[in-house]
C-alpha cells in the first residue's frame, strides 16, 4: 500500500465540475459521484499497480457507475492524480496533462 492519492489542482477542478453537473441533474447525484470516486481512490491507494498503463508510466482507472476515468502516476510512495475526466472527452486532453 502507498500513501493516499494526491489530487493535483486540475484533478480537483475536474471533480468539482462533475459534482456540480450531476447535482444540477438530480439532487444527491453529485454526492453519489463523490462516493464512487472515493471508492476508486481507495482502490488505487490499496492496489496502485492493478490498473492498466495507458501512456508511458500513467495508469487509468475507470469508475463503475459514472463514465469517468482517473489518470494517475505512481511516483515513489505516492499516486499522483492528474485528471478525473469524462470518458467521452478527446484523448488529447488527458495526454496533454500527463
Amino acid at each position: 500500500m502507498i500513501d493516499a492519492p494526491l489530487l493535483l489542482p486540475e484533478a480537483k477542478r475536474d471533480v468539482a465540475s462533475a459534482y456540480a453537473w450531476y447535482e444540477e441533474q438530480v439532487l444527491g447525484l453529485g454526492l453519489e459521484f463523490i462516493r464512487c470516486l472515493d471508492a476508486l481512490l481507495l482502490s488505487i491507494h490499496r492496489h496502485p499497480l492493478m490498473y492498466p498503463l495507458v501512456h508511458e508510466s500513467y495508469h487509468r482507472a475507470l469508475m463503475r457507475r459514472f463514465p469517468y476515468s482517473i489518470f494517475y502516476e505512481v511516483s515513489g510512495n505516492q499516486a499522483i492524480v492528474y485528471g478525473v475526466l469524462h470518458c467521452s472527452q478527446d484523448p488529447r486532453k488527458w495526454k496533454a496533462r500527463l
